[in-house]
Parts: structure tokens; sequence; C-alpha cells
């Protein structure tokens, strides 16, 4: 009769785990940033596009009204609620709260500043925007960020 092989245990050693959890986490640590970026430059596109439809309201409103309207998500006139002042679908999902005003050193009746703001309390205060901050667009058509970078627009 053959003489009976030692069980085998069956199974991960401490070690080899403890290196798939240093892999794991170099891994995240890595991808993690990647992410973030990836849903700021998605929410920035929001942020835009929503400057860009709200330019075309105040242009409808201009062409009916040969005025601007300023408005934010305080407003209560009938006019300025019209006006949409947040980015996404609802307050609670947008990454931008918006406002209108007249441009610096001229009138409303002339030309309109249309501003983003990123996370403020009305909208997702987490989201942020470190790299280019508030987004603004002119009735003539000047598009700048807070920051200095080039790729915000």
């Amino acid at each position: 009769m053959p003489l009976k092989a030692k069980n085998k245990e069956l199974g991960f050693t401490l070690i080899e785990t403890m290196i798939v959890v240093v892999v794991l986490g170099i891994l995240s640590a890595i991808a993690y940033p990647s992410y973030q970026e990836s849903v700021r430059k998605t929410k920035r596109a929001e942020g835009r596009a929503a400057l860009m439809r709200l330019m075309q309201q105040e242009e409808r409103y201009y062409s009916q009204s040969t005025s601007y309207i300023a408005f934010s998500s305080g407003s209560v006139d009938g006019d300025e609620t019209k006006f949409v002042w947040y980015s996404g679908d609802t307050p609670a999902a947008s990454a931008y709260e918006i406002s209108a005003t007249a441009c610096v050193d001229d009138v409303i009746q002339n030309c309109v500043l249309l501003t983003a703001r990123p996370g403020t309390p009305k909208v997702n205060r987490a989201y942020t925007d470190p790299v280019c901050g508030n987004l603004t667009l002119t009735s003539t058509g000047v598009k700048s960020a807070s920051s200095s970078q080039e790729n915000c627009w």
C-alpha cells in the first residue's frame, strides 16, 4: 500500500494577500486622481453648455425687449424666473450656479455677463474646480475663467 501523502494546505498565504493589497493600493492611487479630473472636465463642459444655452435665451429676450435681463438663484420677478440658474437637470445635481449681471463698465441694456460659480450652497457644494474656478461669458462673446488656464473654455 502506498504511503499517504501529507495533506497540502490550500489557500493564500498572508504574504501573497498583502502583495495583492499593495498592488491594488498603488493602482487606485494612480487611477483615482485621473477619475476625479475626468469628472471635473465633464462638469466643466456642463457649465459651459449651460452658459451657451442661457446666452441664447438672453439673446432671444433681447430681440423682444431690446435689453438683456439680470437674474440669479434668488430672482422672484416673472421674467427673471424664466431663466434656469443652475447648470444641470436639478439644482442638487448641478455643479454650477449661474447668474446674469451687467458687464463691467456697461449697463444691462447693452451687455450681459453670465457667471457660472462651481459648488455653491444652492448646487452640489462638494464639487470644486481649482483649475478654472468661475466660468464667464458675455454677450459680446468674451469667454473667460477665474484662472488663466487655456483649457477652461
